[in-house]
């Protein structure tokens, strides 16, 4: 049996979202067709594309379906900087917070290794959150040379959450764009594309309850963007390609469900987060959460995020220990899997390189259970002391 305890990295499906899915897989038709069954699938597509803003806080025309996040990402930094640098050849700069997912950071270094751009890692406080303050200095230093502002909405390995508003209030007051990567936290914390002032938004299927490999980024009319992508200018010409009606369906209906029940499910995974850092510290004096912790608190952590600092461990090492015991968590994004390189989120916030390398990523979803808060507790001092013995025979 195993435990499930990486629902940051991906979340099992929905039921409601599979079962639309799964109907619509059964049924033919390219929603760019004009015939009968073209038209059957652009209007799953379109009512899909309803419900998702409606819970967004977005206009439909605003929503841009993609393969996923890091597509999304990729389409706001590298889409906005080109058009922004074509229109004034001065907007070079990019402002980006020091602790945002490798889609956009690895998008800001392509930038920069080809197409001139220069950026300014916007530094976060011990907590992982970027001071709108921050952004404000960064920008005055020059303000006619930015082209785009990009801080995640919450953060993927520490489950901070960022005043995005705020920063959006400040760069707009210097005609700056700002781009938020929200893969994280649609679906699990109130999100709202209007209300947070922000001009693009990421988002994703996968992470809230629907498929993967559909996703979409939200995006003001007016924001300038160049395509990543040609062919059949599908998606407001700026992202072509044959959209997919079954997965788009499963998304929409899992955004759904997940925003219905957003607030009583926050407050269950809240108890079962807290529940687990509170013995999990108990089980060594030094083993301690990373970034904000408070208990129930839920508006500067993800509810369901659980990061664990154990000194004198390789977070590697933990890692296959408790997957061993049937525990399925990690170190980290999922996407960074293997690297043998201490978390740059951690290294941002401050924490010192040894201690960063003993880190444990342990997120909750929908499917969390009590039992798996308790299954986790008891493998954990087994796999703490098997590990620091391994690095102290190492270290020898």
């Amino acid at each position: 049996m195993t435990v499930y305890l990486d629902h940051a990295a991906t979340t099992p499906m929905l039921p409601a979202a599979l079962a639309v899915m799964t109907e619509q897989l059964a049924v033919v038709g390219n929603p760019s067709s004009p015939h009968r069954t073209g038209r059957a699938a652009r209007q799953v597509v379109e009512e899909s594309r309803e419900r998702i803003a409606r819970c967004l806080g977005a206009r439909p025309s605003e929503v841009i379906f993609t393969s996923g996040g890091t597509e999304s990402d990729n389409l706001a930094v590298k889409g906005t900087f080109v058009a922004r640098r074509d229109r004034d050849p001065a907007r070079v700069r990019l402002l980006v917070g020091a602790t945002e997912h490798h889609a956009v950071l690895d998008s800001v270094e392509f930038l920069v290794a080809h197409e001139g751009a220069k950026v300014t890692w916007l530094d976060c406080n011990p907590d992982g959150v970027v001071e709108p303050a921050t952004v404000r200095a960064a920008i005055e230093a020059d303000p006619g040379s930015v082209a785009l502002v990009s801080v995640m909405w919450a953060n993927n390995e520490v489950g901070a959450i960022q005043d995005v508003r705020a920063i959006a209030e400040v760069a707009h007051e210097y005609d700056v764009p700002v781009h938020t990567d929200a893969v994280q936290a649609a679906g699990h914390v109130p999100v709202d594309f209007a209300a947070s002032g922000v001009d693009l938004m990421s988002v994703t299927a996968h992470k809230l309850g629907g498929p993967i490999g559909v996703g979409a980024l939200v995006a003001r009319r007016d924001a300038a963007l160049v395509p990543l992508t040609h062919g059949g200018g599908q998606e407001r010409q700026v992202r072509s390609g044959t959209l997919d009606t079954p997965a788009i369906a499963g998304f929409a209906s899992a955004v759904v469900d997940a925003t219905a029940h957003l607030d009583e499910e926050a407050a269950r995974l809240v108890a079962l987060r807290d529940d687990l850092i509170e013995r999990a510290m108990a089980i060594a004096p030094d083993i301690r959460p990373s970034g904000v912790w408070r208990r129930g608190d839920v508006s500067s952590r993800l509810p369901g995020n659980v990061h664990l600092l154990v000194p004198g461990c390789d977070g590697d090492s933990l890692l296959y220990l408790l997957d061993a015991a049937g525990i399925s968590c990690s170190t980290g994004s999922a996407c960074q899997a293997g690297v043998p390189q201490p978390s740059h989120v951690l290294l941002a916030m401050g924490v010192g390189e040894a201690d960063a390398r003993g880190a444990l990523r342990v997120t909750l979803g929908h499917t969390s259970t009590q039992a798996d808060v308790d299954a986790f507790v008891e493998a954990l001092p087994a796999a703490v002391e098997r590990a620091r013995r391994a690095r102290e025979a190492t270290a020898s």
